[in-house]
């Protein structure tokens, strides 16, 4: 098979790098290498930046309505091209079809609440706000953002999250696409070209975290927002915010589901397979822990394990598979390495899948579904993130002490509970540390239009992606306060200490 070589993007150009140093890029399911992308040097992030910087002059000024329309055009041409997308992602990342399709259309989205800018960052006026003045909101565009993306979603983060409120409010943008997956966001970048959006708007670069760092300090970087590990997340945030920059941190998670003993086991059982397994347990809105009343703790798992059981695993790109692999070796040593962690801190092995082999595809980077059995607080394996096909058990007393054992994780991006009572659901969503919640709802990720609001160890920041706290995150204010004179006015002799700025003068 041959190794496409891939390029950056940087002014609407596809540029070879001047690197010595390339990374692979795998076919998860076959293990193959199918793509290089090159570690762009300092000079190459350095010149994408300076590209959106230049862009930004003419894209700022460019009439909302009309950006609003290039953004219309993306977004028909997402949806023309989806199953090439979805394929592409499905190779690159290792999502089966359903999922790896459902990466493609969370772009779709935020792209189509992206349409809502005029309205969105329409300002605000009033009259006299003191005696012949005038003052007027605006919401202007920030300037150059870059983009730190991760490896799970190609499409969904950076060309869903990250881009279409950026330029929507008039901004640029730098992306540094994970060097694991970047071919699905490089092919939606050309999308973008052929809607019509000007060069330089966007801009893709593949490299270290060396290079990367360039972004945290670039004086004409305005903006940062990142995806992935609470440690990197909190080395962002602190560079970039003490070189004056406004930063979003979207990190770790572990979420956990809470199962009372009147919940309906069978469907809560299914759902709990669909957020544990599906990705093959790598997004950060899986649920890799249920925390289940003693009481029907051996019903409900009996019930996953017989559902675990009936994935079917396989190629990612195989409409039938139900579960594909992991990202890489690399990540799949991790996922197994965790797995026997959790073994030598005690906890009980229910469903093995270090062993996994799927026939014609050896070398793929399989894990199968894994459920550990009486994992206690105790245990890193049910503290920390494992981002794999691997399902913790903790068995708690009643309500009180779920949520208790719950809210004491230090990750609350989501959190769950399954139930058919009012009055406790009422309670968990009210008490719970979780930042996304779901009442009978696996995997509590609310469309588009309102924001991903993880709390804790999993946000740092002030904004969160998307919702109306996206558009607030790629604007900036500026309030203008008007006074027009009359000929009594202009005789003037002397002015009012405040001029205007006390409501009502005097």
């Amino acid at each position: 098979m041959e190794v496409k070589k891939l390029k950056f993007l940087a002014g609407g150009q596809w540029i070879e790098s001047k690197t010595g140093k390339y990374m692979d890029v795998y076919n998860p399911s076959t293990g193959e290498v199918i793509a290089q992308t090159p570690c762009c040097t300092e000079e190459e992030v350095n010149y994408a930046v300076s590209c959106a910087k230049e862009a930004f002059k003419t894209w700022s000024n460019t009439p909302v309505m009309k950006r609003t329309q290039v953004i219309y055009n993306f977004r028909n041409l997402l949806i023309e091209h989806m199953d090439e997308l979805t394929e592409l992602c499905a190779r690159e990342e290792g999502k089966v079809w359903a999922e790896a399709k459902g990466d493609i259309l969370k772009v779709k989205e935020p792209v189509e609440h992206a349409l809502s800018a005029p309205s969105l960052t329409m300002g605000d006026s009033m009259r006299d706000t003191s005696s012949g003045y005038d003052t007027t909101l605006y919401y202007e565009p920030v300037g150059v953002f870059a983009g730190i993306a991760p490896f799970n979603f190609p499409g969904m983060i950076p060309m869903g999250w990250m881009t279409p409120m950026c330029i929507s409010c008039g901004n640029t943008i730098v992306i540094k696409a994970a060097s694991m997956t970047p071919m699905t966001c490089m092919r939606m970048a050309e999308l973008w070209k052929e809607a019509g959006l000007p060069d330089g708007v966007i801009n893709i670069v593949t490299c270290s975290r060396n290079e990367a760092e360039l972004f945290l300090k670039h004086p004409d970087v305005k903006g940062i927002t990142f995806v992935g590990s609470t440690s990197v997340g909190r080395h962002i945030y602190a560079t970039a915010a003490e070189n004056g920059k406004r930063v979003q941190c979207l990190c770790e998670a572990k979420n956990h589901a809470l199962v009372l003993e009147d919940a309906a086991l069978e469907r809560t059982a299914r759902g709990i397979i669909n957020s544990s397994f599906g990705c093959a347990g790598e997004r950060c809105m899986a649920l890799p822990v249920v925390a289940v009343q003693e009481s029907v703790a051996d019903k409900l798992l009996e019930y996953i394990v017989k559902f675990a059981k009936e994935l079917k695993i396989g190629p990612a790109y195989d409409k039938e598979s139900n579960l594909g692999p992991v990202v890489t070796a690399q990540h799949k040593k991790s996922v197994i390495d965790w797995i026997n962690k959790g073994l030598e801190e005690g906890a009980t092995l229910v469903l093995d899948g270090r062993d996994t082999v799927v026939p014609g595809y050896e070398n793929g980077f399989y894990v199968g579904p894994t459920i550990l059995d009486n994992v206690t607080e105790e245990m890193t394996v049910g503290q920390r993130e494992i981002f794999g096909p691997v399902l913790c058990i903790k068995r708690v007393k009643d309500f009180e002490d779920g949520l208790a054992q719950m809210n004491r994780n230090p990750f609350a991006n989501g959190s769950v509970i399954f139930t058919q009572s009012g009055y406790y659901a009422r309670e968990f969503t009210k008490r719970t540390d979780g930042g996304m919640v779901g009442v009978n709802v696996g995997i509590p990720v609310p469309v588009g239009v309102f924001p991903f609001t993880g709390h804790k160890n999993s946000f740092i920041g002030d904004l969160h992606c998307l919702g109306k706290d996206g558009f607030r995150f790629y604007t900036e204010t500026k309030a203008v306060t008007t006074r027009w004179f009359d000929e009594e006015e202009m005789k003037a002799k002397t002015v009012d200490t405040w001029d205007g700025s006390v409501g009502g003068g005097t």
